[in-house]
């Protein structure tokens, strides 16, 4: 049997360090923002619950959050299991979300890597291929922030090391971001 009580503990003390990042929450709706406004879009990618996600996050942006608004540019790369398992089969599960920013990517656009950890090897060779072509980087990570956070130009770490608190992190953040997001693109 599981202590309900610890998890909901567990789960208010990753939250209550929430209010610390929200410069870098500011920042990176602010670049998301702008992207949109300049004809970009924002692309989204991670595994497993961070691929879910990055699928959440993407469809409050094409979709609404909370206002009635034309839909905005949000693609997840989770979604396309033809793609995923070609590019997986042809050149290794490594190279999953790299392909598809490859083809999709523009410098206009902002790049988001969720990796509870911070070290997946797709996410951050994702990351390396948006750099590379010039766009904006976020990063949604968590512990310490592992590699992503020094590979992104902003990283929105959750400094909890439970997985599950992280990804709850993740969403609120994701949450906060759409909002802002979709108030200022509704203006």
């Amino acid at each position: 049997m599981i202590d309900i009580q610890a998890a909901i503990r567990a789960h208010l003390d990753a939250i209550a360090t929430l209010p610390a990042l929200e410069p870098l929450i500011a920042q990176a709706a602010e670049k998301m923002v702008a992207a949109l406004q300049a004809g970009g879009k924002i692309l989204w990618m991670g595994n497993g619950g961070s691929a879910a996600d990055s699928q959440h996050l993407a469809a409050e942006l094409v979709g609404r959050y909370n206002r009635d608004r034309k839909g905005l540019a949000s693609i997840a790369l989770t979604t396309d299991s033809s793609i995923l398992t070609s590019v997986a089969n042809d050149f290794g599960y490594a190279t999953v979300f790299a392909r598809q920013i490859e083809a999709l990517c523009l410098p206009a656009d902002v790049v988001v890597g969720i990796s509870t950890s911070g070290n997946s090897a797709n996410v951050l060779a994702g990351i390396a291929k948006a750099r590379e072509i010039g766009a904006a980087t976020i990063g949604f990570s968590g512990r310490d922030g592992g590699e992503l956070a020094r590979q992104v130009d902003l990283c929105l770490t959750v400094p909890a090391q439970d997985t599950a608190r992280i990804q709850e992190g993740h969403i609120l953040i994701g949450h906060i971001i759409c909002d802002w997001v979709e108030a200022a693109t509704s203006a």
